[in-house]
């Protein structure tokens, strides 16, 4: 349903087309893509299954682990699978409520992350520079309402975002130049001025993703100094080799989540199939990697999956 520059129409479909000027490539580029994907969905899930059906892992750190699990899960699937339906079998075609039904759960879940990230540091900082009440004060009552709170915050903050898209005229094409509903790229279709969806974007990163930032660095601050200060080099290294995971999955997302940014702030210099992969890495590689991260570095997580493994083929669980 294409439609001239003057005039204005209520978009029923639009159309995902890809990553623009990649087209003869897009069925090896979902290949990998559909890997990553799957490597997801497996790692997440059982990371997932191992935290729930083992009491011993019911502590406030696994149980953090387990919601950023699940928002990976949440942000990979909401994303991938048309992802994958627009590469293979050019099947791009999406309505307007499922656009931003989708959009919404990217955003979402990206918030949530944050959050949970957040969280992490908050649990690692009590864990470290007051061992002695972190039973008292992470108890599973209050790891409920903070992941509560989690949840209503990621809701509040994108809710808006949907009320102003709904209020948006749009009088250009309904062909999206990406592999999923990101928020500007709808946005920028419509013929009205959106100076108000730049400036609450732009609200979000600062006030949202700029202040947990600092709270995640002041906290790993905090809890680098009282490392130091513990009296024992065993405590030192077991604390460091604990926080080491948690700053990996950091710098993983963050990472992409700031150049996925900047490549769209300055698109007009980098090449369009550039920013779109990145965009793209963005909702495939921090899915995939997290779960390694916490089953490699992890002991306690490391050592029920090779029990389970070895429990799956009925052979001996090693010593």
């Amino acid at each position: 349903m294409k439609a001239d520059n003057h005039t204005v129409f209520y978009p029923v479909i639009y159309i995902l087309i890809g990553i623009p000027g990649t087209e003869e490539h897009h069925f090896w580029i979902a290949i990998p893509f559909c890997l990553i994907y799957v490597s997801s969905l497996f790692g997440n899930s059982l990371l997932l299954f191992i935290i729930l059906t083992e009491q011993s892992l019911h502590e406030p750190m696994y149980l953090f682990v387990s919601m950023l699990a699940a928002a990976d899960l949440l942000l990979s699937t909401t994303a991938v699978p048309k992802m994958l339906a627009v590469f293979w079998f050019r099947a791009g075609e999406i309505s307007f409520a499922a656009s931003l039904t989708q959009m919404f759960f990217i955003h979402v879940s990206f918030i949530a992350e944050l959050a949970i990230l957040l969280a992490m540091a908050f649990d690692r900082y009590v864990a470290i520079c007051d061992p002695l009440r972190y039973t008292i004060i992470l108890t599973k009552s209050v790891i409920g309402k903070m992941g509560l709170v989690i949840d209503t915050r990621s809701f509040c903050i994108i809710f808006p975002l949907i009320v102003l898209m709904k209020q948006l005229n749009f009088c250009r094409t309904n062909l999206l130049p990406h592999t999923y509903c990101e928020h500007m790229i709808i946005a920028r279709l419509a013929c009205d001025d959106i100076t108000v969806h730049v400036w609450y974007g732009v609200a979000v990163a600062i006030l949202v993703i700029g202040s947990d930032i600092v709270l995640i660095a002041v906290s790993y601050g905090l809890i680098l100094r009282a490392v130091f200060l513990l009296p024992s080099k065993d405590a030192r290294l077991k604390a460091l080799r604990t926080c080491g995971s948690h700053v990996c999955v950091i710098l993983m997302f963050y990472v992409q989540a700031v150049f996925s940014s900047l490549a769209h702030q300055i698109g007009n210099i980098i090449p369009g199939y550039i920013v779109n992969l990145l965009a793209n890495l963005y909702v495939l590689i921090p899915p995939m990697l997290n779960p390694i991260v916490y089953g490699v570095t992890t002991k306690e997580i490391l050592k029920r999956v090779i029990n389970l493994f070895y429990r799956s083929i009925d052979g001996p669980i090693p010593h």
